[in-house]
Parts: C-alpha cells; sequence; structure tokens
C-alpha cells in the first residue's frame, strides 16, 4: 500500500487526485492519513540518497549515467544498489548526455600478419597494469584538429597514458605508451589495439619490446575488437568534447587532460 501512496504522492499534479486514488484502488482518507504520518527510515534514506544523486550528477556536468554514480557512491562508502541509482535518476529526470553519431576514421590498415588477437573482446583483467589497449581519436578545434592517443588499463578502466598532437605519427602513440609506463609497472603486459599503421610500425614494435609488451590486434574495420577504447573515446567526446568549443589546440589539450586527470580517473582510477 505505501508502494501506491508513494507513487500518487509523486505525480500530485501531473493527474487529478480523484482519479489516482482509483486507479490505485485507495482511499483518499487513507493516503493523506499516510502522508501525515513521520516519514520512515527507507523513505528518509530515500531523500538523502536524491539530493546526493543529484549532486554528484551536477558535479558531473550532467556527464554521468546511473553506473558512473553508483560508483561513485560505493567509491564514498555509500550503500545503494545499481537499480535503486538507476530509479532515482529516473525519478529525479536526470539523463545524461548522449553521444553524436557521426565521427571521421583514424584507424588505417596495417601489416598485422604477425601479431595475433590475444584479447578476443575479453577487455577484463585481474590486475592493474597487466592488460592495455590503444587508440587514438580526435579532437575539433578552430585550428584544425587535435590528435588524443591513449592508453587504458583493462582491470581499473582508467587512462594511465595519454598523449595529444597535431598529427598521428608513430611518435604520439609511443609518448602515451611512455607516459603509462612512467607511472605504473607494464611490464611483461597485453597491449591491444587496431591495426593502424602507427602501432604496426617499426618504431612503435620497438618500444613495446622496451618494456616486454605482448602486442596484440583487432581485426581491420571491427570497432568491437577494441571496444574498451572505444568506450573511452565516447566518454571523452559525449562528456567533454562535444560540449564545448575550442579556440586553439592548446584550449583543447588542456580541457581534456583536466577531463582525464579530474573526471574520468576519478571514477575509473587505479588503486
Amino acid at each position: 500500500m505505501s508502494a501506491k501512496y508513494g507513487f500518487i504522492d509523486a505525480e500530485e499534479g501531473n493527474y487529478p487526485m480523484s482519479k489516482m486514488f482509483t486507479w490505485a484502488g485507495v482511499s483518499s482518507s487513507g493516503f493523506y492519513e499516510w502522508r501525515a504520518r513521520p516519514a520512515s527510515a527507507t523513505r528518509r534514506r530515500r531523500e538523502q540518497l536524491r539530493v546526493i544523486i543529484a549532486a554528484i550528477f551536477e558535479g558531473s556536468d550532467g556527464t554521468y549515467g546511473y553506473r558512473r554514480i553508483h560508483a561513485v557512491l560505493s567509491r564514498s562508502k555509500i550503500p545503494a544498489g545499481l537499480e535503486l541509482v538507476r530509479a532515482l535518476m529516473r525519478e529525479l529526470g536526470l539523463v545524461p548526455c548522449q553521444p553524436k553519431p557521426w565521427r571521421p576514421v583514424t584507424t588505417v590498415a596495417g601489416d598485422a600478419s604477425e601479431v595475433p588477437d590475444l584479447v578476443r573482446r575479453d577487455f577484463t583483467a585481474s590486475r592493474p597494469g597487466t592488460k592495455l589497449v590503444g587508440d587514438i581519436t580526435y579532437i575539433r578545434t578552430w585550428a584544425g584538429w587535435l590528435y588524443l592517443a591513449t592508453v587504458i588499463d583493462c582491470c581499473t578502466k582508467a587512462c594511465i597514458g595519454y598523449a595529444m598532437a597535431d598529427h598521428m605519427r608513430t611518435s604520439l602513440v609511443i609518448e602515451a605508451l611512455d607516459m603509462a609506463a612512467d607511472r605504473y609497472d607494464i611490464t611483461g603486459a597485453i597491449f591491444h589495439s587496431d591495426r593502424g599503421t602507427q602501432y604496426m610500425s617499426e618504431d612503435f614494435a620497438t618500444a613495446a619490446k622496451r618494456y616486454d609488451l605482448k602486442r596484440s590486434v583487432g581485426r581491420t574495420g571491427v570497432c568491437y575488437d577494441n571496444a574498451q577504447a572505444e568506450t573511452f573515446n565516447s566518454a571523452v567526446k559525449v562528456e567533454r568534447v562535444n560540449r564545448t568549443e575550442y579556440p586553439t589546440r592548446e584550449h583543447a589539450r588542456k580541457d581534456v587532460t583536466r577531463y582525464i586527470e579530474f573526471r574520468y580517473n576519478e571514477v575509473f582510477s587505479p588503486e
């Protein structure tokens, strides 16, 4: 009965009260008696969660969905089930921003005949620094494209290495890999990428050997084979890049760095 009363209470103003009493099969006196009672512990907790969830969503600039808000709550030791978070966000009308459908192609097929697919769409790992994925994406500025190369850890989902430049040469992906190696122990890890010429180059193979990496590649033109990297690319575009304009590449570089370090990696950070 409390669930029916709660629904009527939430919908007051959207429908005539008398009709809602009829639809729910409850009496008006029972409803008003219920509403006059002191709030139950469950109801108080839900209200507290609503306030916290709304604050997290606003703090994310309207970008976090229920899974990421649930992750923030978990990291803050605030108990709340995933479906409860989802339901409360629906009640609050909180809808994260959505991706734009178009993007240019940044992958060019390379010769990967000697590099196997060691991942096979399994982007999980039991420990940080053991399975990594790399990719390049683009950022539009008024001055032209800025390209972003990243290294994502499959265990933590954190972006542990990245580099940005006005080109897509192999040095860009090596710079991102070097940052990851400077920050974390990645010795002996699997490194998975697409078949872009940067990752298939002799220079990148040399860099991978320097860290004793096991190289892995997906199939040409199959985005699912590098889905973890695509997930990050979508996040940075939807949550930051597509929501602003960058007059210069330096403006974009600073803004994307802030997003990676202080928003994305705040949720998906290595222990």
